[in-house]
């Protein structure tokens, strides 16, 4: 059995763990080498990865943990083929790891597998059964998309219906996990579920008030102080409030603060060149500054690229043709201002007026043009 850990903190004493620990006993079929399972898991702020290789199908992990966390196990069937064009089976299962003794089994695969001896899994299994039937609709909907040539899905009717679709299936799985978040405030599952509930653009008003039904133990595993870490940043980041301060360099590293804009409309606009969706939108930011940017109006774009790929953040302002003040430390979603304001998917942007405060969120498409010619059309400074 062998263990990567990835750092990116000095390691904890070990005495500062809690002293319980975990094992899997896993098996899938009769498997042997060089058949592997792969356990993969957070650990604080490290991102581990362990490996066996199967023996009659078994296999076993061991580890500790302070607090649980969701996990992976994916099960390489065979080694690389002799056919390059054909690629090796893998199959996956998504779980919730705790200190306990946990037993995964299945016959054939990873993902049928029965898990036994965790309470936090037999909990978790109650709200997968629920959102089952959801899920497969889903499923049911990218059948359909991915069925239909690249020139059949910029069809507007088409996609317009399927989002709509997709849309209403989603928001019965929000009601599905907030149901269960509610009825298991003590589980971690539950936890779970509630995080899936909040989404992306959290209203840390009703979530506040919702998240502190959980119990104590909850609230402090990892998870709950991540979702602590996130609705304090939605507080602070919310309409009304006034934005907070940042420095981060720009394109020919020199720093640049938010509060150098101060006295103009601002459009602080967080994406990255490896979005899709975010150049997607880039051609509607632009049309805004244009029309704009003499009416006491810019954008200051923040970019979440990745350490070591400044040249195609650089490439992306310039195809896009993102004529305003970018800034990066080029650190992927640990991106600092990004951690800040409580970022959870791109594209995002604020509006903040003239005196700094944020008056608006997530404006995209004709939204952004409409507010803005509410606000400046009238010659407003």
């Amino acid at each position: 059995m062998k263990k990567i850990v990835f750092s990116a903190m000095c390691l904890l004493p070990f005495a500062s763990f809690a002293q319980k620990d975990f094992t899997i006993k896993g098996k899938v079929g009769t498997l042997n080498a060089p058949a592997k399972a792969y356990l993969s898991y957070r650990a604080g702020e490290n991102q581990v990865i362990d490996s066996a290789i199967l023996n009659n199908g078994e296999f076993t992990f061991k580890g500790k943990l302070e607090s649980p966390t969701s996990a992976l196990i994916r099960v390489k069937h065979d080694a690389a083929p002799a056919d390059p064009a054909k690629r090796a089976v893998v199959d996956r299962l998504d779980f919730l790891l705790e200190n306990a003794m946990i037993t995964v089994s299945s016959p054939d695969s990873a993902k049928n597998a029965k898990i036994t001896g965790s309470k936090i899994n037999a909990d978790n299994e109650k709200l997968k059964e629920a959102l089952k039937p959801f899920a497969a609709q889903m499923n049911a909907l990218n059948a359909e998309y991915y069925s239909k040539t690249p020139e059949e899905r910029k069809d507007t009717v088409f996609m317009n219906g399927l989002n709509a679709r997709a849309d209403a299936i989603g928001e019965k799985m929000t009601a599905v996990n907030r149901d269960f978040a509610f009825k298991n405030t003590s589980s971690y599952a539950g936890l779970v579920a509630f995080r899936s509930y909040m989404g992306y653009d959290i209203d840390a008003v009703k979530l506040s008030p919702e998240f502190d039904r959980f119990s104590a133990s909850v609230k402090g595993s990892a998870l709950g102080k991540t979702i602590a870490a996130q609705l304090d940043a939605a507080k602070k980041s919310g309409i009304g409030q006034m934005a907070m301060d940042f420095t981060q360099n720009d394109v020919n590293d020199k720093p640049v603060k938010l509060s150098d804009f101060k006295g103009k409309y601002v459009l602080l606009d967080f994406w990255a060149s490896w979005c899709g969706p975010c150049r997607a939108e880039n051609p509607n930011v632009v049309a805004a500054y244009n029309a704009y940017k003499d009416k006491n109006f810019t954008v200051l774009g923040v970019s979440l690229d990745q350490p070591g790929k400044k040249d195609l953040w650089l490439q992306a302002i310039e195809k896009d043709g993102l004529t305003w003040t970018h800034v990066s430390d080029l650190k992927f979603w640990d991106n600092a201002v990004a951690k800040q304001y409580g970022i959870q998917s791109i594209p995002a942007n604020y509006l903040i007026d003239p005196t700094g405060k944020i008056i608006a969120k997530n404006i995209r498409g004709e939204e952004l043009p409409k507010k803005l010619a509410e606000l400046l059309s009238k010659g407003t400074k």
